[in-house]
């Protein structure tokens, strides 16, 4: 009985261990690959309202295998789709919602990693924790601790290092504004923090799969960004191709992009705020190096401090709250014991 126990446990351990190494290659991949295909060429550079547009197909495509999976019938499944899209168009309205404002974010990550580095770009999107409680202190009416508080504070001092004086990349092809970088990660940052709560808010409102709210989300995703293209490049779009500019190494990013949020939504339930905590400051790290070897990053003290910081914050705010009900409740039975004595 023990040893099946220690073997469940082992299990547990190298799951959990699986889903943080994962969690951080696609972090760290994603963005190092992207910032590589914006960055190595100004000839054939490909529209990146596009590549959005794709990640939201694919998105679509692999949230409805998985709704065939969870539904294990083609009978349930066109009777799911039936229910929850044809016939709720007030639900497609209210997951239309998120998907302007996540549409808005995954084209604000094109433009900051057109204008920062990569290991700049990692440490400031870290913005998004304190940006992510405050809309659920106003939004879900949700509490934090001072710990939590004070790592917020500390998260934004190290970003403020960060920004003092940015590491600079010496391999890099093409002029950057990191002004107009910095501004681009300041609306990702936004964006996460109310798009994540609001469809959090949507999930915990009824007991809807949490496939179909995805599939919801990227019908309506579909559209905005086609919008998007049409109202960006769209006569760049006509002359050159939809694919214009695609390599290899674009398909390898539309790819990370659309199963990183996939992967992560599923996983993020069997690890704890501790585990996700790591993984951010792991993707940070490994940011760093990749930066360095690929980009020529050079890191200086002020940027080596500021990242520090938010990888201690990023721990503090992941901390389990202290349970303080059971206290109060064994303080008052004690109370209650020693008037009995007392009488």
């Amino acid at each position: 009985m023990n040893g099946a126990t220690m073997a469940n446990e082992n299990v547990s351990v190298i799951f959990k261990v699986y889903c943080l190494t994962v969690m951080t290659l696609v972090a760290a991949t994603y963005t190092v690959a992207l910032r590589y295909t914006r960055t190595i060429s100004t000839e054939e550079l490909y529209f990146s309202t596009t590549a959005v547009c794709i990640a939201e197909v694919i998105k679509l495509v692999l949230s409805l295998g998985m709704l065939t999976k969870e539904t294990r019938s083609l009978i349930k499944l066109k009777a799911t789709i039936q229910e929850h899209i044809f016939c709720s168009p007030k639900e497609l309205l209210k997951l239309s919602v998120p998907s302007v404002v996540y549409a808005v974010q995954n084209n604000m990550a094109f433009i900051a990693l057109s204008n920062l580095d990569v290991a700049v770009y990692q440490v400031t999107y870290q913005l998004k924790i304190p940006c992510t409680a405050l809309c659920t202190v106003l939004m879900l009416n949700r509490s934090l601790n001072r710990l939590q508080w004070f790592s917020v504070f500390m998260l934004c001092g190290g970003v403020s290092l960060v920004q003092w004086k940015p590491a600079e990349a010496t391999k890099v092809q093409i002029e950057q504004n990191p002004v107009i970088g910095f501004i681009a990660i300041a609306v990702a940052v936004l964006c996460s923090g109310f798009a994540g709560v609001y469809f959090e808010k949507v999930l915990k409102s009824s007991e809807t799969s949490l496939w179909v709210r995805n599939i919801q989300m990227y019908l309506s995703g579909i559209v905005i960004t086609l919008i998007g293209v049409y109202m960006t490049d769209g006569d760049r779009v006509m002359e050159k191709g939809f694919f214009f500019g695609y390599t290899p190494w674009v398909f390898f990013v539309v790819f990370l992009a659309s199963v990183g949020g996939l992967y992560t939504s599923v996983v993020v339930k069997y690890t704890d705020n501790i585990m996700k905590g790591f993984s951010a400051a792991a993707a940070i790290v490994l940011s760093m190096v990749a930066s360095v070897i690929l980009f020529g990053l050079q890191i200086t003290m002020t940027f080596a401090s500021g990242a520090f910081l938010v990888c201690i914050s990023i721990y503090l705010y992941g901390l389990p709250k202290q349970d303080t009900s059971r206290l109060t409740q064994k303080d008052t039975n004690l109370e209650d014991k020693q008037k009995l004595i007392s009488v």
